[in-house]
């Protein structure tokens, strides 16, 4: 290898992606384009459930249950009177996504303090939402009658990283991170592909240039431009999502350093395969895209797949990238503390490198 040869390499790069706006717009455009798409559209936090009340009691206790409800911006109790309506009509006809029945015995058996049974019935024709709706509704009980008739042991939670529970906490890293691993992927894909399509690969492959040289000249620009999207989409998602940083700046600039070039590395693989550029451009949203959302941690727990799918998990970057952020922005975790998941993002862009510069040197020859 030799510095200044890579140097060239690099400044040819860099008037390639000046000169090119469909380039800039992929770099700069689009990852802000994601990340406020997908961090709205990614909200498991329910608001405004339409909750119907069949209030039997009719007492001081009733009233107040549906005052608690209702003061909430969870619920939105109806007002209408559901007397002579089902409750399969009900939920048949959409009128309400849960229903609240208040036992005509409450204030008595609330009086002598004695357990008292109120029924909730669900819609769950979307089991995820019936299950958050359940929780709410407990919440909302335990927090008003904690020390009353709902339960008999003082149990008091402090929830750590995201007392409020916010879903924006959970996937606006994740988001960090399957933005960054896409947009490295897309761009050095095509950076390779580019030239081949327009010819002049064959210029660079008659130059006195090794392999290792052109790839690490063609990598370089990328890791700049991508750190630059790293802090930008971090700054959208602290400013815009609120979502806090706890860590260190450098921690977090050393282990997105790691992860940027194990990305980049990966599209030059991917640039040594495919022909032309939109080729390129679907094998990097395949490789890149799919198995960061659905094997990663980022939407579905990697406990909870089958066996077969956590052995593969781990050759997926995304897997360990996701525990350094979430753990430098929420938990504020250090180097040493995450050195497991540095040293795995490691291994994978050391072989990953090897493997695109042998594909490439076979080019050459």
């Amino acid at each position: 290898m030799s510095p200044s040869r890579i140097r060239a390499i690099a400044a040819k790069e860099v008037f390639h992606i000046l000169r090119d706006p469909r380039t800039l717009v992929i770099i700069f455009l689009m990852p802000l384009l994601q990340l406020i798409i997908f961090g709205y559209a990614m909200n498991t936090e329910i608001r405004h459930v339409k909750l119907a009340v069949r209030d039997q009691s009719h007492s001081s206790a009733s009233r107040e249950i549906i005052s608690a409800f209702g003061s909430t911006d969870y619920f939105r109790v109806i007002d209408q009177s559901f007397s002579a309506v089902s409750n399969q009509e009900i939920f048949s006809r959409r009128l309400a996504q849960a229903i609240l029945i208040l036992p005509h015995d409450l204030s008595e058996k609330m009086g002598k303090d004695r357990s008292v049974s109120i029924q909730l019935l669900l819609d769950a024709s979307d089991a995820n939402s019936a299950q958050i709706i359940q929780a709410y509704c407990q919440a909302v009980l335990a927090s008003k009658y904690q020390q009353t008739m709902f339960t008999t042991i003082d149990v008091r939670t402090r929830t750590l990283y995201n007392p409020d529970l916010k879903s924006a906490y959970f996937f606006v890293p994740g988001l960090i991170a399957m933005i960054l691993v896409m947009i490295c992927a897309l761009l050095t894909s095509i950076s390779i592909s580019r030239e081949k399509e327009l010819g002049t690969l064959e210029q660079v492959l008659v130059s006195p240039v090794s392999a290792m040289d052109v790839l690490l000249g063609k990598v370089i620009p990328y890791i700049a431009l991508a750190l630059m999207d790293a802090f930008i989409i971090l700054a959208v998602g602290m400013i815009v999502f609120h979502v806090p940083f706890c860590g260190d700046l450098i921690t977090f600039l050393i282990y997105t350093l790691l992860y940027v070039i194990t990305a980049l590395c990966l599209g030059l693989m991917i640039s040594t395969l495919a022909q032309t550029q939109q080729a390129a451009m679907m094998m990097a949203l395949a490789v890149t895209l799919l198995p960061t959302m659905m094997l990663s941690g980022f939407i579905f727990p990697i406990r909870s797949m089958p066996a077969l799918l956590q052995k593969i998990t781990y050759i997926v970057p995304a897997r360990y990238y996701l525990q350094i952020i979430r753990g430098i922005m929420l938990k504020g975790n250090t180097i040493a503390q995450l050195w497991q998941s540095g040293l795995a993002l490691g291994i994978i862009s050391a072989v990953v490198l090897l493997v695109a510069s042998r594909r490439f040197s076979l080019r050459i020859r």
